[in-house]
């Protein structure tokens, strides 16, 4: 089984090295640095994690040159108290600090550093923010869900099937989910696609709030149901505004997130998480059935054994599962492409092309230096 899960996207199982590129762009171009070229940073600071990218503009995207990933939790216990804990303050204040430091490090020019959901819905958000930039160094931008929706469009529309009609885009959050209805992207002259968002929602219903509500060490079938039902009240409301001419034979699911990439590496068995397998697999509707059959059944204990899952991800995946399902219910289209990128990579792709760097003309001044403070 778990040499016919390698197949299916795209590894061959005897050597597990890819053997063919699946349909669909692949970027950034892994190209020599040139250090001469400026250097760009996204930060997204989320409700669970704390990410940063490092990069300089190559001739058709951009090579990644540094990275930073780390769970944090910062959204845990809002949806009960409103407020941001003293222990995931400290946690974010610490992540924040490293990635502070690779820009140093990499002479970062240009970068956007962001807040999402855990930020927008704390009371206590804006003093944390005021404590990241005097204790840490760092102004961040709190984004609007218009926005995030958008950069998260921007970052993983190379993936799309050009045969394809479009795609339904979700990107499963901690504290939010967002769903964008993508027609054709287009080019613009130089560099990665342009999306073209024919419609998109922000649903109040992520992993960490969801576990929360419900719990997420011991869930059986009838609690993973009943958390399938709360997302499928907010999924079915965008299918009603921006699915009635769907096409489902000529639409497939994108999606990206941790749930859906935890999915894609548990489907290929892998011994560890690896990036390059898992951006921009393809999974048929009966592949991911059988992975959310099989993670249904298992107790935590087997989650956090699960080299793709872990202890950090164990008592999540369940929630995370239940919105991808009700997203599947309301939109069963036979595919779906699994991203390992979006709000940082859409967050590259536009100061680069704000820039002019694939060509074009600067179009505005969108971004800014970071403001690096003494700590």
């Amino acid at each position: 089984m778990r040499d016919e899960a390698r197949a299916s996207s795209g590894l061959d199982p005897a050597r597990g090295a890819p053997w063919r590129r699946p349909r669909g762009r692949r970027w950034p171009r892994f190209t020599a640095e040139r250090t001469d070229r400026p250097a760009y940073a996204a930060l997204d600071l989320g409700t669970n994690n704390c990410r940063l990218l490092v990069a300089r503009p190559t001739r058709e995207g951009f090579r990644v040159i540094d990275a930073f990933s780390r769970i944090i939790r910062l959204g845990e216990g809002v949806l009960a108290s409103g407020r941001l804990s003293e222990a995931a303050i400290a946690r974010a204040l610490e992540a924040l600090a490293v990635c502070r430091d690779k820009m140093r490090n990499r002479n970062v020019t240009r970068a956007r550093l962001i807040a999402t959901e855990a930020c927008r819905a704390a009371e206590n958000g804006p003093a944390f923010l005021a404590r990241v930039t005097g204790e840490v160094g760092l102004e961040l931008e709190v984004i609007d869900r218009a926005t995030e929706a958008e950069l998260a469009a921007s970052g993983c529309t190379p993936l799309l099937d050009p045969a394809a009609e479009g795609a339904i885009l979700f990107d499963i959050g901690g504290g939010s989910s967002e769903l964008v209805r993508l027609g054709r992207s287009r080019w613009n002259g130089g560099g990665p696609p342009v999306p073209e968002i024919r419609g998109w929602a922000s649903l109040p219903v992520g992993v960490v709030t969801l576990a929360e509500r419900h719990g997420g060490i011991e869930i059986d079938r009838a609690l993973y149901e009943t958390m399938v039902t709360e997302a499928a009240r907010h999924v079915d409301a965008f299918a009603a505004a921006h699915g009635g001419d769907l096409r489902l034979e000529a639409t497939h699911l994108l999606g990206t997130s941790g749930t859906v990439t935890t999915i894609a590496g548990v489907h290929l068995g892998l011994p560890r998480y690896e990036r390059r397998y898992v951006d921009g697999c393809w999974m048929t509707d009966a592949e991911i059935s059988r992975v959310l059959d099989r993670l249904v059944v298992m107790d935590y204990d087997a989650r956090v054994a699960n080299p793709c899952i872990g202890s950090e991800r164990a008592d999540l995946v369940l929630a995370g599962c239940a919105i991808l399902e009700a997203i599947r219910r309301a939109f069963p289209c036979r595919r779906l492409r699994v991203a390992d990128r979006g709000l940082r990579e859409g967050i590259l792709v536009q100061l680069m092309r704000e820039d002019g760097v694939w060509g074009s003309e600067p179009v505005s001044e969108g971004g800014k230096q970071p403001r690096f403070t003494s700590t």
